[in-house]
């Protein structure tokens, strides 16, 4: 077994530098928001887990089910020699397809790529002892303005799965597909994971369950920002809202002030004013239409070969390739 290798492309300073800059913005924004990415210390990684694991909580174990099916199908089709993977985290579904790539195909190195080095360097250390075959190279970055430092050479196939795709609004999707886009030749492939619209009945209490697990995770952005930037914000106070929009079709997160409140944030030099039941959204998760992937895919420059849906028609991965 070769040892794993890590580029680290993002370190601490550069964090805390981006959630300085975030958090900034959106608190004094109107209405005010913040981003997902920030609901992840360890923490709240802890929490997503146990999201995934409540029957409320469809999407994790329906995709999984779904790459289970057909992973086969995608590894012949793909025929990828290098497996780069955004947002890796565990690297637990990855698995599949590494198996899958290693026997229909030529694979040849996997590429996980996440924000944590910790997490990475534990993931690829047990992906290396499990496939002693393949080179893991790991990339400690932020998957949307770092592509370009993902590696070159051999046939390249991104994977972008867990519906991630649904956090970002319409413009950040276009601009995050144009630069997977730019990043590939022509012929290599993208394949995504993708949440399909449903009934709201049950696409909301995946977002609100019965446990309260999500509304932990949810005000856990109040304690990064109270641990990282020494705000003084009570999480407590602010309430879990979970709402489906059906004119922009995806399902809004945010925490509403129970109360008038005054936050300090120390390390901004900022005050920041909440009034009684104000909201500050802390999550978009977009959910799609076949035929509008496949638009959003061909305006960015791909072209879709395959698209596997599950049974209910819940969850959707798609393969495409840069023209």
């Amino acid at each position: 077994m070769t040892a794993p290798t890590l580029d680290v492309y993002l370190s601490d300073e550069d964090l805390t530098a981006a959630l300085r800059s975030d958090a900034t913005r959106g608190l004094t924004a109107d209405p005010k928001w913040l981003p997902p990415k920030w609901f992840y210390d360890a923490r709240g990684s802890e929490l997503f887990e146990r999201i995934t694991e409540l029957p409320e909580y469809y999407p994790t174990r329906t995709e999984r089910a779904l790459l289970e099916r057909v992973v086969g199908d995608i590894a012949r089709t793909a025929q990828a020699e290098v497996l780069v993977e955004l947002g890796a985290g565990s690297a637990a579904k990855t698995r599949l397809l590494l198996s899958a790539l290693t026997a229909e195909g030529p694979l040849k190195t996997y590429v996980p790529q996440d924000v944590s080095s910790a997490a990475l360097r534990a993931a690829a250390e047990q992906v290396a002892a499990e496939f002693p075959a393949l080179a893991v190279h790991g990339v400690v970055s932020d998957f949307t303005d770092t592509l370009h430092n993902l590696p070159g050479g051999g046939r390249r196939m991104i994977a972008f799965l867990g519906g991630t795709i649904g956090n970002l609004v319409p413009d950040e999707r276009a601009d995050f597909l144009g630069g997977i886009r730019d990043v590939l030749e022509p012929g290599e492939r993208l394949l995504l994971g993708a949440g399909l619209v449903i009934e709201p009945e049950v696409l909301v209490p995946a977002y609100d369950d019965a446990a309260g697990v999500t509304a932990e995770f949810n005000r856990n952005v109040l304690h990064v920002l109270n641990q990282r930037l020494r705000a003084d914000f009570e999480p407590e106070k602010f309430a879990h809202v979970a709402l489906w929009n059906a004119e922009r079709e995806w399902i809004e997160m945010r925490l509403a002030a129970t109360e008038d409140m005054t936050v300090t944030v120390a390390d901004l030099d900022l005050t920041v004013h909440f009034a009684r039941g104000e909201q500050l959204r802390t999550e978009i998760s977009a959910k799609f239409r076949v035929d509008g992937l496949d638009g959003e895919l061909a305006a960015a420059g791909f072209r879709t070969e395959r698209v596997w849906t599950d049974p209910d028609d819940r969850f959707a991965l798609v393969l495409a390739a840069r023209v």
